[in-house]
């Protein structure tokens, strides 16, 4: 008898969104730039502090425009300051010293941004410090399943010399699938040209919702869409937090229905 997983096998992304990746970002960044100028809250947060986690091969420079935005807001944004996200698993260790050091100047627990791979080393420092992390956000992050089919991992398998990543640690990478105990947003595209969008999923409950966008993986840091889910849930702390809801042409517009 088939299961599920084998009705509905996880595929690669097609080769056509990977390569339409690239183009389909730079409009998402040009899209955005009216709502970033004048219609955000500007100064309106409560300047609680939030770390921007990039994605695998990527740098704080790819989240700068992202942590300007939430500065703009009224939050205190921080990048990682570990240089290229080549996926090592000491960087865990290194981020729970840096939230154990935020945490420490401000009083005031974190909430964690990250951005492919950059959520699921969000998810895992929230499973691991959940009494000083107000909330996660994922972005196109594939916790579901690292280690299926897709359109990064030949990457991987060359700077670590042909490892696999079940490889490096069991045990952390049978717990990555896990939520963390935290309200946390996964946002994701059924037009990602990299990792499946079916891996980028939480088991939704009070606490965890799936937000369907539409845009690229490369495009998910400046896309229209997701800045308003941040604006929105930054607002939240844990203990009033609530499903996003966008409602009217908004909603038609910018959002698709999740599974």
């Amino acid at each position: 008898m088939k299961s599920e997983e084998d009705s509905n096998p996880i595929v690669r992304p097609s080769i056509f969104w990977l390569l339409a990746e690239g183009g389909r970002a730079i409009s998402e960044l040009g899209l955005s730039i009216p709502y970033r100028k004048f219609f955000t809250s500007k100064g309106k947060g409560d300047g609680h502090p939030v770390l921007v986690l990039p994605g695998f091969m990527a740098s704080d420079l790819s989240t700068k425009p992202l942590r300007k935005f939430i500065n703009d807001l009224g939050y205190t944004a921080y990048g990682w300051d570990l240089g290229k996200n080549t996926a090592k698993t000491v960087f865990l260790d290194l981020l729970l010293e840096k939230i154990d050091s935020i945490y420490e100047q401000h009083g005031e627990k974190v909430s964690l941004i990250g951005w492919s791979l950059g959520g699921i080393f969000a998810r895992q420092l929230a499973k691991a410090r959940p009494d000083i992390i107000r909330q996660v956000i994922t972005m196109g992050s594939p916790f579901k399943g690292i280690d299926k089919a897709n359109n990064v991992a030949w990457v991987y398998n060359l700077i670590s010399g042909g490892k696999r990543v079940r490889d490096i640690d069991p045990i952390l990478f049978n717990d990555i699938p896990f939520p963390a105990p935290v309200p946390t947003t996964a946002v994701y595209t059924k037009g990602d040209g990299i990792v499946p969008w079916q891996l980028c999923m939480e088991e939704e409950d009070d606490i965890h919702q799936n937000i369907q966008v539409y845009g690229s993986h490369l495009g998910l840091g400046v896309n229209l869409s997701v800045l308003r889910i941040i604006e929105d849930r930054l607002f939240y702390r844990e203990e009033n937090w609530t499903h996003f809801r966008s409602k009217g042409l908004i909603k038609d517009l910018l959002y698709a229905p999740s599974l």
